[in-house]
């Protein structure tokens, strides 16, 4: 339901936007994240990378020179879809239509991004382990989750869920919780964004 739900935006949102200056665009947000979180994450030229939960234009646009693989459920739906994603701009991408849950593979990876995804998986606990398990001993897992503020409209969504691109409620220790029994340490908490219901952070973990 929340895939469907997130085509359907996907579609609304970059129904009038120019493509070339939305990647211009989407690059520039990149480089800003990214260098926001330089002190814990230092991509060196050579690393392998995982791109999990892609979209259309994820954080693999900016990772020309190395080696990127880039999931997602719906790869097949926005290369027929949105004029945005052309995965032959990408030759350095392995791209691979699959839900993060059923990803599984022996190949690990330097860096693993999980950015605007693990809030839409059906299952949580399993998404979260088939990102560790992607990652090698020593190297960075970079999560970004919607949290709740306020605990009140935390378990009155629990009850009655009323965000369909959002089926997990939680808040932010919650999160980082399910990292630290993984076995991974929090290396950075970076607030990307504050609303009234939730706050959007990108999480550092490194798997020890």
């Amino acid at each position: 339901m929340a895939q469907y739900f997130e085509i359907r935006w996907w579609k609304r949102y970059l129904k009038d936007k120019d493509v070339d200056t939305y990647l211009v665009n989407k690059k520039k947000y990149w480089h800003r994240l990214l260098h926001q979180m330089s002190d814990t994450v230092q991509p060196v030229e050579g690393m392998k990378i995982l791109d999990a939960g892609c979209g259309p234009a994820g954080v693999f646009i900016v990772f020309d020179k190395y080696e990127v693989k880039a999931i997602d459920p719906l790869l097949d739906q926005y290369r027929e879809g949105l004029a945005h994603f052309t995965p032959a701009m990408y030759p350095n991408v392995k791209f691979e239509a699959i839900a993060l849950e059923h990803f599984n593979e022996h190949e690990q990876y330097d860096l693993v991004f999980c950015i605007n995804a693990i809030n839409h998986v059906s299952d949580l606990d399993e998404a979260f382990l088939r990102l560790y398990n992607s990652a090698k001993k020593g190297s960075k897992l970079i999560v970004s989750i919607d949290a709740h503020n306020h605990g009140f409209f935390k378990h009155l969504f629990r009850l009655q869920p009323g965000d369909i691109l959002h089926p997990h409620q939680y808040d932010l220790p919650e999160y980082e919780q399910m990292l630290t029994k993984l076995n991974c340490s929090i290396l950075q908490t970076l607030l990307v964004k504050r609303e009234f219901f939730f706050s959007h952070y990108m999480i550092v973990a490194q798997k020890n």
